[in-house]
């Protein structure tokens, strides 16, 4: 009898558990569209605008050498230039991130003059597991927390321009 008690209690809190807010990363976004991102280094911030209303702003880390535009692979620096976001990542090991698609024909023509490689695979993403305690810590990516790279994965969709200023 109390074997069965203690079953029924078990699957009891079970069952209330189940019925609970679901933890998730990925949240819905009913607002204006995002159509254009703009990051401004020298003040680490970045918003999100919908034509030129600004709907959200974040501060940011960037890469750990971020003055410059970024040139070549290992260089730390976070580039400058008008980009895109063409990929969603919801397996990122930075919990979600969105690529930035640096390096563009520009930027792989300049490295090829310089017999060097332009680096790549630049996110916004979350931040690392292990909260690095500086705040240019990134290999060049742009990072938020974890809490605000969800709703920016909500709000931007693929294809929007990504411009990032000196």
């Amino acid at each position: 009898m109390r074997a069965f008690r203690l079953l029924l209690i078990l699957v009891l809190a079970l069952g209330l558990a189940a019925c609970g807010k679901k933890d998730t990363k990925f949240r819905t976004y009913k607002g204006p569209e995002v159509t254009a991102v703009v990051i401004k280094k020298t003040e680490r911030v970045m918003y999100l605008l919908h034509n030129e209303k600004v709907l959200k702003k974040y501060d940011v880390g960037l890469g750990f050498a971020p003055v410059g535009h970024k040139q070549f692979e290992g260089d730390g620096k976070t580039p400058e230039g008008t980009y895109y976001m063409t990929f969603k990542n919801p397996n990122s090991r930075y919990h979600l991130s969105l690529y930035v698609n640096y390096p563009n024909v520009i930027d792989k023509e300049f490295a090829l003059l310089q017999n060097k490689k332009p680096g790549g695979e630049i996110f916004i993403h979350g931040g690392p597991r292990n909260k690095v305690s500086v705040r240019d810590w990134t290999e060049g990516c742009i990072a938020v927390t974890d809490d605000q790279i969800e709703e920016v994965y909500s709000m931007v969709n693929l294809g929007t321009p990504v411009h990032i200023l000196p």
